[in-house]
């Protein structure tokens, strides 16, 4: 088993966590828990305790508080997070709503009729440990940008993070597979789509290759017959 220690690069990313909003108040508070420590989810990530520890002390010396957005929109801000800790469970968060804003006004209702009930974190990796034989990542540094309020918090495609791959960073196979499966495909439908391609290209390549030899067989009898 190997595993391999990396530090930041410029993706932002988004994992949700179902079921997770604890109590709506009637004044617009909300609590619960944005993120659940030491779980496997769909893109084999695990997030650690601690993790935020360093994004949550740059935003208290700063004077500021990660977002609160409506499905990770920016242009949605529905209210404000007055406060974010670590504990035995994961993430724990408490806002309130601006109730006096349509958006806010929504999701309160929404909330309320539980038709909206998960939170969702915006962040950045910064720092992570990833097992080349598990194929798992455990984050273990997180810069927090938002905590979105979300309609399909377990749903896999609900899960499309911002701009976390582009065709760029793609430079093997795992790498077309990740972004794969970051569009919602399954981890064995992602494999098999990337093997596929390859299949298809190695065929290219075969045909090409055969076709040249053709060409050259060709050229050799022309000019062995021009030169009588």
């Amino acid at each position: 088993m190997t595993t391999e220690t990396r530090s930041a690069i410029p993706n932002r990313e988004t994992r949700s966590c179902p079921m997770q909003v604890k109590a709506v108040g009637s004044n617009g508070e909300i609590e619960g828990y944005a993120s659940v420590f030491g779980v496997l989810d769909n893109y084999d990530d695990i997030i650690i305790p601690g993790a935020f520890s360093d994004s949550m002390a740059a935003h208290k010396t700063a004077g500021t508080m990660p977002a609160m957005l409506r499905e990770h929109s920016s242009r949605e801000a529905i209210g404000v997070w007055t406060d974010m800790v670590e504990d035995g469970t994961g993430l724990f968060v408490r806002g309130q709503l601006a109730m006096n804003t349509q958006g806010g006004k929504e999701a309160y209702e929404l909330m309320k009729m539980k038709a909206v009930s998960g939170l969702s974190i915006g962040f950045m990796p910064v720092q992570w440990t990833y097992n080349t034989a598990t194929d798992v990542r455990t984050l273990t540094g997180i810069d927090l940008w938002e905590v979105s309020l979300v309609t399909f918090p377990a749903n896999p495609q609900a899960r499309v993070t911002n701009v976390k791959s582009t065709l760029d960073t793609i430079a093997a196979p795992k790498d077309a597979e990740r972004v794969l499966r970051e569009a919602g495909f399954s981890k064995a439908d992602s494999t098999a789509i990337v093997a596929r391609v390859m299949r298809m290209g190695e065929a290219r390549r075969e045909s090409a290759e055969s076709t040249a030899e053709a060409f050259k067989a060709a050229t050799k009898l022309l000019q062995s017959i021009t030169s009588r």
